[in-house]
Order: structure tokens, then sequence, then C-alpha cells
């Protein structure tokens, strides 16, 4: 495990503990806990390297509240893992850990997880903070924005001669049919469909988007949004809109297919507002623009966001000084700067406002009126089940669209699955 030192405050007699802590041993236990008032003034935080603040930013923090924060770099997978073994222990990985949303549920059925006050105002401020509420409380709370948002290629758009920005999947569809009859490019759809978690989302969103839920209020499968999605995505595929190639792409190589110019309409990730202004990493600047989902009757009145978090372990022995970091963590002005140290798009939507009027993001078209649109797609918090749950839906998502299963098929599958899974818990 990689740990980076940040405090200015640590004394020389926490090197025994640092030193053991960079072991095989997982437990990232905070060191001191011998402070005047016999309250740590040391805490841990372990999370991937795209979620450290930085040293500028911790100094700062230690230098204000006198609590030093020890960054141990974790890989993403390597996370719930060590936070399980922890655990089983009866210890705590970290004070502060990573929450990524599609394990809030598992984590706290599993007692991982520490409750976290926030206010009204930042619960209205956040909306993400509905995907980490579980039975009313906040188990973590969102560092890094990202929900869905539609983008389509202008300039492919006007040379097929639509001038009308589409508003429903209807519309979409009749764009991508005279995209591809004009010839301007082979395969003018992209979405994820290979056998991982990107295909779940996927489907999620499309079903949210279209239908308005993916699941009943008792957590089973809504048969009739999800087979309109799973049809709907079919179609995609057997008209030819969607390059066969890319049923074997992760979801990111299929995202890249618009800022390539290979596609010329996609829902992807948020990220994709700045990527597709980078010349780096886009060769159709000034034709990617951002739009409102695509609904049934006009522009879907929600989205589906996929927010990363940070959480309180249940074990921490630090609990008031990990929720007043992560109460500085979630500060506007620290998620402003997050998003110059590694790009994290706030999950605070004041910032995001605030960001999109002083051009830090350039031609964020509807990026922020789709960030007010976000809405969990679960009607009672992400389940425990979800990774077992979601492993289902992607391999028969996949299966589907190689022709192997048809959408009644997969959703069958599904259905099954999910109503097994409902009894057990």
């Amino acid at each position: 495990m990689k740990k980076k030192l940040v405090s200015m405050l640590l004394c020389a007699a926490m090197a025994a503990t640092l030193t053991a802590g960079c072991g095989s041993d997982s437990s990232g236990e905070s060191g001191d806990k011998s402070s005047s008032s016999g309250e740590s003034k040391e805490i841990t935080f372990m999370a991937p390297d795209w979620a450290n603040p930085g040293d500028e930013l911790l100094a700062e923090f230690t230098e204000e509240t006198g609590i030093s924060v020890i960054f141990n770099e974790v890989s993403w997978d390597d996370i719930r893992d060590k936070v399980s073994i922890a655990a089983s222990g009866g210890e705590a990985a970290a004070d502060v850990i990573e929450v990524d949303w599609s394990w809030v549920g598992e984590m706290n059925s599993a007692g991982w997880l520490e409750p976290i006050e926030m206010t009204d105002e930042d619960k209205e401020d956040m909306p993400t903070l509905e995907t980490f509420t579980i039975d009313g409380e906040i188990l973590a709370v969102p560092y890094a924005n990202d929900y869905r948002i539609a983008y389509y290629n202008k300039e492919h758009f006007e040379q097929a001669g639509i001038t009308e920005v589409p508003e429903t999947w209807d519309e979409v569809y009749d764009a991508l049919k005279k995209i591809k009859e004009a010839g301007i490019v082979e395969y003018p759809y992209t979405m994820p469909m290979n056998a991982d978690e990107s295909a779940t989302t996927s489907m999620m969103w499309m079903a949210f988007s279209r239908s308005g839920q993916v699941f009943n209020d008792d957590d089973t499968l809504n048969e009739e949004a999800v087979m309109d999605a799973l049809t709907f995505e079919n179609q995609l595929v057997q008209d030819g809109f969607v390059d066969p190639a890319s049923i074997s792409f992760n979801g990111m190589d299929c995202y890249r297919k618009i800022t390539s110019g290979e596609a010329s309409f996609m829902v992807g990730p948020t990220k994709f507002v700045g990527i597709s202004n980078d010349p780096e990493q886009c060769s159709e600047i000034g034709n990617i623009v951002p739009i409102l989902l695509p609904g049934t009757d006009g522009t879907s009145p929600q989205t589906m966001a996929l927010p990363e978090a940070v959480g309180i372990t249940s074990f921490s022995e630090n609990k008031e000084a990990a929720q007043e970091f992560v109460k500085w963590y979630s500060s506007a002005d620290v998620q402003k700067r997050m998003y110059a140290v590694n790009s994290s798009i706030p999950t605070r939507n004041s910032v995001l406002a605030e960001m999109v009027e002083d051009g830090t993001f350039e031609n964020a078209g509807a990026m922020l009126d789709e960030a007010d649109l976000i809405k969990s797609v679960f009607p009672n918090g992400v389940p425990s089940y979800y990774s077992e749950m979601s492993n289902t839906m992607y391999n028969n998502i996949n299966q589907m669209v190689l022709g192997e299963q048809t959408p009644q098929e997969a959703f069958d599958a599904m259905n099954a699955k999910v109503n097994e899974l409902i009894e057990k818990k």
C-alpha cells in the first residue's frame, strides 16, 4: 500500500506506527491517539489516487483544525476487500474511506459505515446524496459527480439535414437512421454492451429516461420499463446503428467514439464535457454538444448519477475528527479546488453553476440543467446485493446483443435473479 504523509504536524514519535502501516497489514489504523484532550488528532484516509486533494489542501486542513491526515492511496478495486478484512477483525481499514455508489448498500448491510450529519441546505445542494441515503441515514458524502447526459455531433446532424436538437428517443432513432443512410458515419450510436458494469448502468438509465423507473417500490424489476429499455437497445444493435465490435469494448472505449468522430450520438459520463473540449483527447472540438437526456414525450425529467463518495468507518476511533474532515472535504471551496487538482466534477450544484458561469467548463451545454434532474433509480436505496444483481444483468444484456437471447429471455433471467436475491435478503 502506498502511503503519503501529508501532515505538517506529525511528530517523530509516530514514525514507528507509520512504518508498521506500510506493510501488508490492511488495517490502516491511525497512529497517535494520545492528544492532551484524549481525542486523536490524526486520521487516515484511504481512497484511489483521484480522490487525493493533494499536499497543499491537506496541509491547510491541518492548519485550520489541528487534525493531521495520512492519505493511503489504494486502487479502487482493492478498497472494498481491505475494508472487509479489517472489519472482520473489528478494526478500521482507515477512518475515512472511498465509498462507490454501488458499494453503499453492501457496506451499510455489513455495518461498516457511520451515519453522517448533513444540513438541509447541503442536501438541497447535493442531489447525489440521495444515492448514499438508506432508511433516512446519509452513509457517505459524494465528492465526484458522474451523472448521465447526452452528447451529439452537431456537424453530423447538419450534414444529414437535421436542424432540431433531438428531445425524444424516437427523434434520436430517426436521426441515427438518416445519418447512417447518408453515409456520414457507419455506426452513429455508441453504448457499452460488454459483460461488465457499464452495460448494467446503461440499461438502467435507458429505462429511467424512457419510463421513469427501473424498480418497483418493493425492489422488484418493473417489467414494462426494463423490457422497453432492453427492446430498444437490442433494436439499435440489430438495425446496425452500433458497431458490433463494441460488444467487447469497455465503457470508456465506447464513449470515446463520440470524441473520435466515429459516432454521432451517445449518453455518457459528465467528464466528457471536458474531454470533448480537449484537443489531446478529441478530434471533434466544437462539434460535440452536451444536451438533456432524451425521454418519451420530451426530454427526460430525470437522470441517473454514478458518483463516488467518502464515508466514515464504523470501527474508527476518531469519528469526530473524521466527521470534521468529511465536512471540510465536501465543502464548496474544496470541491472547486479539487477540480483543479484532479478534475473531480463537483457534487454541489452551486459550485457547478459557478464553474459553468466563470468558463471553467467550456461549451457546457445542458450540463447544469441536467444536474438539477439527478435522482436515484433505487426506491429504497442501493441494495446490499447490487453486485450480484449487476453481474446477472450485464451477462444477460451481453448475450442479448450477441443474438443469443431475446429481450424477453434476458429480462426473465434478470427478474428471476432479482426475486431470488430479495428472498434471501
